[in-house]
């Protein structure tokens, strides 16, 4: 007899640019379609809605949108254009959720960029602005060895979108992967939590949006825009990346 889905609560820090929300949604939406294809990548192929059943929170604009921790098995918190290290009180809600959900001892937590900042910061790692400048685009990571052995590859190529950073490891937490510009980019601790700096759901469509947009409103200067453009269509592990959370979640 199989096991009932995995109740995963996707925690909204953001909402995708006009195009990719006309085409997802929300960033559960986008997170959605990445499980789905790391579930078809399995061998055999699985449906996602077997392995996992998903909602998803708005924790940006409704302040008091989360679920009850005996209701959910795991979180994903998504990327966001906010900063972790800020003290608005939808941050500071969500840090002090994530330390809950870690306290928890049952619920799994996955991080990715943003939400492997707060991870970060709910576990007492420092973390700001990065002095070398936005990461973005494709980009090389070196893995460790226990990053190869949960990511299943020698070396890791990921969308990034992010200058903030974790100064450090926690304390409490295995390296997963780190390069030049970032030396925290993934990290674990067994039962607990799984973050990656990078952007596994993102594709070159929805990386070339955001190049796009932030460079014609003069975020991102011409230099940055351009060499991001370069490295957009090259393929990267995102699947493989989800694959790793899918099994993290479900361990037992």
């Amino acid at each position: 007899m199989s096991s009932p889905p995995l109740r995963l609560a996707i925690l909204e820090a953001d909402t995708p640019q006009p195009q990719t929300r006309d085409r997802y949604g929300g960033y559960t939406g986008v997170f959605t379609a990445l499980l789905g294809a790391a579930a078809q990548s399995l061998s055999p192929p699985q449906k996602l809605d077997e392995l996992v059943s998903i909602k998803g929170y708005d924790v940006v604009n409704k302040l008091h949108s989360y679920p009850a921790l005996d209701d959910i098995d795991a979180v994903l918190i998504t990327g966001s254009r906010h900063t972790a290290f800020d003290s608005d009180p939808w941050i500071i809600n969500l840090v002090n959720f994530t330390k809950l959900a870690i306290d928890s001892g049952r619920v799994k937590v996955v991080g990715v960029c943003f939400g492997h900042q707060i991870i970060g910061r709910a576990v007492g790692a420092p973390l700001g602005k990065s002095d070398k400048g936005w990461e973005v685009a494709v980009t090389d990571v070196a893995l460790t060895a226990k990053g190869k052995e949960i990511f299943g590859l020698d070396k890791l190529r990921i969308h990034q979108m992010h200058r903030d950073i974790l100064f450090d490891f926690p304390a409490d937490s295995i390296p997963l992967g780190s390069n030049d510009i970032c030396a925290v980019q993934g990290m674990y601790r067994p039962g607990s939590y799984i973050t990656i700096q990078g952007h596994p759901e993102f594709n070159a469509e929805i990386m070339s949006e955001i190049l796009f947009n932030r460079h014609t409103v003069g975020i991102f200067t011409d230099e940055v825009y351009e060499d991001g453009m370069k490295r957009t269509p090259i393929p990267h592990d995102g699947v493989a990346i989800a694959r790793a959370f899918l099994k993290f979640m479900r361990e037992g």
